[in-house]
């Protein structure tokens, strides 16, 4: 299903500025809020749909790359989220309105719940880890019916020693001197329009009030080590040459505790021998004998998961295509599949005997051989 316009959903014309944005996307976050349409499913979607489209045009740099290019713009990019999990949008989007809204998260001003700072603290312990990208190499069969594999990558994994923390123990640490183990800096500042209290997590100790006096030994404090680790990638039947699946949380380790990175797998369609992809319908050349053509026969042909039996009709033309139903590639996330279009060609030899040479002269003088215009 075609994805909804931005402007759209929120309700906004391509020259809305900024604040009209956030306004609109605001006012469609408190409707659709699920603690104010508990078990409702449209609501919830509505609610993830609102929160895409203000993601990409709230930032100038998406917003240009959705108005030259539409959604296509945006695929193949890591800069993009597509919200499948509610949750996820309430991390992502708890600080955009700190300042906006007197210090809390649009979600908070109509429905409780703890200070963005305090949600702000709890995140930012220690460095996220980046993202990996790998390209995985598949057969036609593969991709025909979905496929599992096991592939070995060198990235940052948790140090077990210290359970990613970094110190040498849990009593290893001791109160960030910045912040009074706050976790917080404020600054104020004063203007004509009255005094400003901005709140930050503290760069010190990443927001948790506590810094490292000891570290572990086997990280160095880091609390990651580099290592190779076996990964399983679960490659559903359908995908294309260059499409790409995300690992949540399965790349790089972050520092300290820090949340891990994503795998990004890029697919890659390794070209086949036999057969030709047309969508999900693949394409196999057929080569008969003129006399098999004439007079029809059956053939055993091949298919993405064996062999099977064709039967080619008396005076089948060269070039028609024949469909064996659901011999191809498995749709992508639906039920079905599609289809093995069977190309007829006529064989022609290069070389023939002196006997056959004689036949042929014979069947030329046959009225029926030749066209008849």
């Amino acid at each position: 299903m075609s994805k909804r316009d931005y402007y759209e959903i929120l309700g906004v014309g391509k020259s809305a500025n900024q604040d009209e944005i956030k306004k609109a996307y605001r006012k469609l976050a408190m409707q659709y809020h699920p603690d104010r349409n508990p078990g409702n499913k449209d609501a919830e979607e509505k609610f993830k749909e609102a929160a895409e489209a203000y993601e990409v045009l709230s930032n100038d740099e998406k917003r240009t790359k959705y108005d030259q290019y539409g959604h296509s713009g945006l695929r193949g990019g890591q800069d993009f989220h597509s919200y499948t999990n509610v949750n996820d949008i309430f991390s992502h989007f708890s600080d955009i309105f700190g300042g906006a809204f007197g210090g809390s998260s649009i979600f908070d001003d109509f429905f409780g719940g703890g200070s963005a700072s305090q949600r702000s603290r709890q995140r930012a312990t220690g460095t996220p880890g980046s993202d990996l990208k790998i390209t995985l190499k598949l057969t036609l069969e593969e991709i025909a019916s979905g496929t599992t594999k096991k592939v070995k990558i060198k990235k940052y994994n948790k140090c077990s020693t210290c359970n990613g923390t970094g110190a040498k123990s849990s009593a290893a640490f001791k109160t960030c001197s910045v912040c009074n183990g706050t976790g917080e800096i404020r600054q104020v500042s004063r203007s004509i329009f009255g005094q400003f209290v901005n709140i930050a997590a503290c760069n010190n100790c990443g927001g948790t009030g506590r810094v490292i006096a000891e570290r572990c030994t086997t990280c160095s404090g880091e609390g990651r080590i580099q290592d190779e680790s076996t990964i399983k990638i679960n490659v559903p039947a359908g995908v294309s040459d260059g499409n790409y699946m995300t690992l949540r949380s399965e790349g790089n380790a972050g520092k300290n505790g820090g949340p891990a990175g994503d795998i990004i797998v890029v697919f890659e369609e390794l070209q086949h021998e036999l057969f030709t992809r047309d969508g999900d319908n693949v394409i196999y050349d057929l080569y008969i004998s003129y006399p098999d053509a004439v007079m029809g026969i059956e053939v055993e042909v091949p298919t993405l998961n064996g062999k099977a039996k064709l039967k080619i009709e008396p005076g089948t033309q060269a070039g028609k295509f024949l469909k064996m139903r659901e011999k191809g590639i498995q749709h992508l996330n639906s039920h079905g599949a599609g289809d093995e279009l069977v190309k007829v060609n006529i064989y022609v030899p290069k070389n023939v005997t002196a006997k056959e040479k004689e036949l042929l002269k014979e069947l030329q003088k046959m009225p029926n051989i030749k066209p008849s215009h």
